[in-house]
């Protein structure tokens, strides 16, 4: 057996270096053609593709053609997310079914709408009959971001009427999967500690009368207790990541799909699996496990001679993963600010004070205040750089006891509002497929039989 593997290994790499030898672009060609590698113009900024009423993502001002950097703005239907969540906690109340339904339908809520919208939420909490057992208990998964997008799929199978592309039908889809994705990702959690970690799973009853926030830490306790502190810093984390605009790749992947007409369970389990990339809403992971190294490697916390050092060492690639990345830095749009970190960080500081916890808190706000430095004295970049919402998101988690494999989920969980919202505007108006173009570089050849064909 090891035989036939070590022969396998070596045909695989006979076949990729056959790849390799036969593809690849002069970097040169991107400049020639003009070509907006990552759909991205020669400033930074992305390609227009679309027009959206949803989100807007605001970070830097354009004068006489140059990019100027500005503090970061987050609007949701062109309110303040600031202002959203400040009113939330001056009135000491859950704030991600209001920001659902603002970003669904586009207007704030009055107190009768999101309570019978609560209710509806709540009401379509559970999953479909057996869909639990046949869907995620029989098939396990490692990763839940997997098991999440081949749920999502699943669902189609027991929608009566899944390919109907109606705004009334897209909208009863919306509104059931922005329910059921919370229950999903825990059951598969429960269901992965189980068949991977070799521990004890369980499910609790959903309970109905709960808010999303309190539904998930309900279900990931095994007593079902949580403080009310800790359910409303989990729901300002959901309302900061519900929504971040079209151009994000897993918002522009669910308009793609949707763009072709294909159904809804399609599209939302795309973006999943766009979301999942490291890149993307896998950089969380990236975070934490970089601070980890830092916190073992550091001595002494509070020196930030050691702490600049350490992160000189990450850029050199000397520790790290060895990309050369600090990782939670830096935003295709925010320059000097992410509000969503910003607000994050307010918020953490005092709960890391409750959870003593505040040692490692303030850790990160030194990174913070040394990464720009080190990049700009160790890579020799000016470029104008700041935390963004992954740097913090993955601390808070800690602090509130949820495990890593579900730091990527969270997000999801989160972010479907936003996808939703987007495939029923892109469905409604939109109107045209989504085709960019891409500039062969393939010359005529002329075709040889095979058995005039030479080995290189």
């Amino acid at each position: 057996m090891a035989e036939m593997n070590t022969v396998q290994s070596n045909k695989l790499t006979e076949l990729c270096d056959e790849y390799r030898s036969h593809n690849g672009f002069n970097p040169q060609d991107y400049l020639t053609y003009g070509v907006k590698r990552g759909l991205r113009n020669p400033d930074g900024t992305g390609v227009m593709a679309g027009l959206t009423n949803i989100c807007n993502v605001h970070g830097f001002l354009i004068a006489d053609g140059e990019r100027i950097p500005d503090e970061g703005k987050l609007t949701y239907r062109g309110y303040d997310v600031y202002d959203i969540i400040n009113a939330c906690v001056e009135e000491d109340r859950f704030g991600f079914e209001e920001v659902a339904w603002l970003l669904l339908f586009g207007s704030l809520p009055d107190k009768k709408h999101l309570d019978h919208f609560k209710d509806i939420i709540g009401y379509h909490r559970e999953l479909p009959n057996n869909f639990a057992e046949d869907m995620i208990m029989k098939i396990p998964s490692a990763d839940i971001m997997n098991k999440l997008a081949h749920s999502v799929l699943g669902l189609y199978t027991t929608d009566p009427n899944p390919d109907d592309t109606s705004l009334e039908n897209s909208m009863r889809q919306s509104i059931q999967l922005i329910a059921c994705l919370p229950t999903i990702m825990t059951y598969a959690y429960q269901v992965k500690r189980r068949a991977f970690d070799k521990e004890s799973m369980f499910f609790h009853p959903v309970d109905l009368n709960l808010s999303t926030s309190e539904s998930i830490l309900r279900a990931l306790r095994f007593d079902m207790k949580f403080t009310d502190s800790e359910a409303k810093l989990l729901d300002l984390c959901m309302i900061l990541h519900a929504e971040h605009g079209g151009g994000n790749n897993s918002t522009f992947t669910t308009r793609v799909l949707s763009s072709s007409g294909t159904d809804t369970y399609s599209a939302i389990a795309a973006a999943i699996g766009s979301l999942k990339g490291p890149r993307h809403g896998g950089a969380n992971l990236r975070v934490r496990s970089m601070m980890m190294e830092l916190k073992d490697s550091v001595k002494n916390w509070e020196d930030e001679d050691e702490v600049y050092n350490h992160l000189a060492a990450i850029i050199r690639k000397e520790k790290g993963d060895g990309t050369g990345l600090i990782y939670g830095f830096g935003h295709a749009i925010y320059t000097l600010s992410d509000p969503r970190a910003v607000m994050l960080k307010r918020t953490a500081e005092k709960i890391a004070k409750e959870k003593d916890m505040i040692d490692e808190f303030n850790l990160y706000k030194t990174v913070e205040k040394l990464t720009p430095k080190v990049m700009k004295e160790i890579k020799k970049s000016d470029k104008v750089i700041c935390a963004n919402v992954d740097f913090y998101s993955g601390f808070v988690y800690d602090m509130l006891g949820i495990p890593s494999d579900l730091f990527t989920p969270l997000f999801a969980v989160s972010r479907i509002a936003g996808w939703c919202a987007h495939r029923m505007e892109e469905v409604t108006y939109g109107g045209r497929i989504i085709r960019p173009a891409y500039r062969s570089m393939v010359h005529s050849k002329n075709y040889v039989p095979i058995d005039n064909r030479t080995g290189d």
